[in-house]
């Protein structure tokens, strides 16, 4: 009887040899939510686990995330004020640029990426200039602003820029001001595929970004257009992207497949709010076993095509691997 599947399954070192797809804290990339005050460290109801720090506490965190295997982080920031412009996005004393070079004052070697975006700092929630008249974002005044933020963040110490609007030529904009403040060594990890999801509810709640009318569909991409999603990569791409990325991740797998199909460079998922919550709550109720099915879900994010994961997942990750290894 045939059995060369099973022949190769039944050992447990052989299996290990013969696994192709495997995760490390390498992979992952760990957001963090910065607050304006000192001693805050609040948890979000709706994201288990996941808070809002002060810079004080995220000073703490990146010392457990360390003792972890975890180097990379992503940071939003959530100011005091907001106005329609997001200008604490635009200032060197705004919450984010005080982080980054607070963070890189006392932990050095961490990998400090910022998500590059004004639905945080605005009062109206959208991700840039209000263009009333059509009840949008104003695409070009806003794509002035990014530039402008970008070179902010970098000259605080950011070691890589994660642009998040969607707006229509944001990657040629922020590399054009970039190179012309002297940082043509800064790379771009752009959110080049980014659907209006339902998947983000949970992340407005933490963010504080909620729209405060209308929504984003206008500028993020419509869930069913497939086509349309591979192009938005390939144009990064052509504009000096040097990361692309698909979010949300979980119910957009061939969205991951067909643009790691179509292009060499490397490309990050974001393992989103809605999808860490459902798994959290499954958890919870005992419908699920928790651990295994979010390692499941990582592994299918990195057997889709992922190089990177943005994931809220990433510290209970880690000390799995890290048991790991130890036994």
């Amino acid at each position: 009887m045939f059995k060369r599947f099973r022949r190769v399954r039944l050992n447990d070192k052989l299996r290990g040899l013969l696994t192709q797809t495997k995760l490390s804290t390498d992979d992952f990339i760990y957001p963090l939510f910065i607050k304006e005050g000192e001693k805050i460290k609040t948890e979000v109801a709706s994201m288990p686990g996941v808070y809002q720090m002060s810079i004080d506490e995220i000073l703490k965190e990146c010392e457990t995330l360390k003792t972890l295997g975890l180097y990379s982080i992503i940071l939003f920031g959530i100011p005091e004020t907001k106005d329609s412009v997001g200008s604490d996005a635009l200032c060197e004393h705004g919450i984010i640029a005080k982080a980054i070079r607070t963070i890189k004052e006392h932990h050095p070697e961490m990998f400090v990426t910022t998500d590059l975006c004004f639905c945080e700092y605005t009062d109206h929630g959208h991700c840039g200039v209000l263009d009333l008249e059509n009840e949008t974002v104003n695409n070009d005044a806003t794509l002035k602003i990014l530039g402008e933020q970008a070179v902010i963040h970098a000259k605080s110490g950011v070691d890589m820029i994660a642009p998040s609007g969607m707006m229509d030529g944001m990657i040629t904009a922020i590399r054009t001001a970039l190179d012309d403040a002297g940082f043509v060594n800064l790379p771009i990890m752009s959110y080049s595929t980014k659907f209006a999801s339902a998947y983000y509810g949970p992340f407005r709640d933490v963010a504080e970004s909620s729209p405060s009318f209308g929504d984003r569909r206008s500028y993020q991409m419509n869930p069913a257009n497939r086509d349309e999603a591979l192009n938005e990569s390939i144009e990064d791409e052509k504009e000096g992207a040097d990361i692309l990325m698909v979010k949300p991740a979980l119910a957009y797998l061939d969205i991951v497949r067909e643009i790691k199909n179509n292009t060499l460079l490397p490309l990050a998922v974001y393992n989103v709010s809605g999808e860490y919550a459902m798994l959290k709550n499954a958890g919870s109720t005992g419908l699920i076993d928790y651990d295994k099915v979010m390692m499941e879900t990582l592994i299918g994010f990195k057997r889709a095509g992922a190089d990177i994961i943005i994931t809220y997942h990433a510290k209970e990750a880690a000390e799995i691997l890290l048991a790991a290894k130890e036994k």
